[in-house]
């Protein structure tokens, strides 16, 4: 669930060359409320039902009413935003090679349905701004940056493209950016000032009081894996006025200990493994 955080405010600390503007409008819900509605994540789409990354998945997830599809951009050879997890082609389709080596109409030659199952051959990989106008509106967007590291400038042609689509608005859109790469996200929130971001971690390291001190002045989210995952750490994250989504769901046993830990979002292969408007009591 999106709500405007006093840590958009606190952006403007990353940096005295830059000065976020303060929000005129007001916040959308108040945080935390004693009962909380969880959002679920359809991850990579509805993966555990169709070929992850791609249309029919995010389709899928919408269909299964997911709160939010998450969706994973890097960047082609020539320049191209499109939604693939791994640096490589290898694992989802029937190619070969680094997303970065190929140009965008070497990768939208590949199959990237058949490998999951032959009834979804022909799936392609998309690009990101066909997901954007294909779902915008439909339903939340959780946009993670895959290895920003490996595509200078790609933080600044995401923004481009969400701005083009008047996306940028968070009193009025479910979107949110997040990556593991915490540079990224700082080089996000001063690019687009107003975004919910989230940072993404499997690390303990990353969930100590300093570290989550510091995401606080940049981020809206702390999203770790559930392994990590306590009520313990839920409630230093939203003592810091930060949501937390735990990831990734693919039992249907994990879903209850996340509950119980009072987790915002639950981002899962399987939307229909967390009961719709589900709600958890502080």
């Amino acid at each position: 669930m999106i709500r405007i955080k006093k840590s958009l405010l606190a952006a403007s600390m990353l940096t005295g060359l830059f000065a976020v503007p303060t929000l005129d409008t007001p916040a959308l819900a108040s945080k935390h409320e004693p009962t909380h509605k969880i959002d679920v994540v359809a991850h990579r789409g509805a993966a555990g039902y169709a070929p992850e990354n791609t249309m029919a998945a995010f389709h899928k997830g919408v269909e299964m009413k997911a709160d939010y599809i998450e969706l994973d951009v890097q960047m082609t050879k020539d320049g191209h935003l499109v939604i693939i997890h791994d640096n490589t082609v290898d694992r989802t389709t029937n190619g070969t090679g680094k997303v970065g080596e190929l140009t965008l109409q070497e990768l939208r030659a590949l199959d990237a349905g058949s490998k999951f199952n032959p009834a979804f051959a022909g799936e392609r990989i998309p690009t990101f701004e066909e997901v954007l106008d294909e779902f915008h509106g439909k339903t939340g967007l959780l946009i993670e940056l895959k290895s920003p590291e490996l595509y200078p400038g790609i933080e600044e042609k995401v923004a481009i493209a969400l701005r083009e689509r008047n996306m940028d608005k968070p009193t009025n859109e479910k979107i949110i950016v997040q990556s593991f790469n915490f540079e990224s996200m700082k080089t996000f929130r001063q690019l687009m000032p107003n975004m919910p971001i989230g940072v993404l971690t499997s690390s303990a390291s990353d969930l100590t009081d300093e570290k989550l001190d510091e995401f606080a002045t940049y981020a809206n989210y702390v999203n770790p894996s559930q392994k990590l995952v306590t009520k313990q750490v839920v409630e230093r994250v939203h003592a810091r006025d930060m949501d937390i989504s735990a990831w990734t769901v693919r039992k249907k046993e994990e879903v209850k200990p996340l509950l119980d830990a009072g987790v915002d979002d639950i981002i899962t292969d399987y939307p229909d493994y967390v009961p719709h408007h589900t709600q958890y009591r502080k």
